[in-house]
């Protein structure tokens, strides 16, 4: 199963790299540079520097963001899934958090916060918090009753019915969720960078666009989504690692 899901995989980045090849030679646009030209602005980049400083300043809000997140929301959730009157109080705050335009809210941050680090955090944790919460309380509250009964009947404690009960069943969701979040938290280290103060991957976007180097503007931005797969990647093996009877294969093997 592992092999056909690294085939699966290399066959649509072939497909969606292919495609981006050919649009580019199309053109579709003047401002859309070929896969293989904005490689080659990613690679001088890489090599001369450029790339490893910028993200040295987009990985400071971006990592203390969702880590906070990740914590923060997983007990949240946990805490409403496992309470009626939690959930009544805090769930609309987070579906509300989860629907508002954030761009509306960064000029209230900076006005709050300022224009450096305190105000990036907020905007990721804004993006990241909610769905991880969500994701986990909706985990908790629909772990099977039978399960829990089960376990309360063998005479387990609370403590234990929710380590050893809850959190494997509803691991799943609650993973799903830590992807998501951490998807929401590139967007918005990405979008403070656009919208407060212009640093880090943010800036060479902003600077490459003002002076039309389309290709540095697509290879920052390319790299940006390669980032967050690797993380997504590394937080699938985490779930699969911990909690390994959990993996499902396909219906076909």
């Amino acid at each position: 199963m592992s092999n056909r899901s690294t085939y699966l995989k290399l066959l649509s980045a072939v497909i969606v790299f292919g495609a981006w090849e050919i649009a580019g030679r199309i053109p579709v646009s003047y401002a859309f540079p070929t896969f293989l030209e904005s490689m080659s602005a990613l690679a001088r980049m890489t090599f001369d520097g450029t790339l490893f400083a910028a993200y040295g300043e987009t990985l400071k809000p971006l990592v203390i963001g969702v880590a906070i997140s990740a914590i923060l929301g997983i007990v949240l959730g946990l805490w409403i899934g496992l309470s009626s009157v939690f959930d009544w109080m805090f769930s609309p705050i987070f579906i509300v958090m989860q629907a508002a335009p954030l761009a509306a809210l960064i000029p209230i941050l900076v006005m709050a916060y300022g224009i450096g680090l305190t105000s990036k955090v907020f905007v990721v944790c804004i993006m990241a918090m909610p769905v991880i919460v969500l994701n986990t309380s909706s985990a908790v509250r629909n772990t099977p009753e039978s399960i829990k009964e089960m376990g309360r009947s063998f005479l387990a404690s609370d403590r234990a019915v929710i380590l050893k009960i809850i959190l494997p069943s509803a691991s799943p969701i609650i993973f799903s969720g830590l992807r998501l979040g951490v998807s929401a938290g590139f967007i918005g280290a990405i979008l403070s960078e656009l919208k407060i103060t212009p640093t880090g991957v943010g800036d060479i976007i902003t600077f490459s666009r003002s002076i039309a180097d389309y290709p540095s503007m697509y290879a920052a931005i390319f790299s940006i989504i390669l980032l967050a797969v690797v993380f997504l990647n590394l937080l699938e093996k985490l779930e699969n690692t911990l909690f390994e009877g959990n993996n499902r294969g396909y219906a076909s093997d």
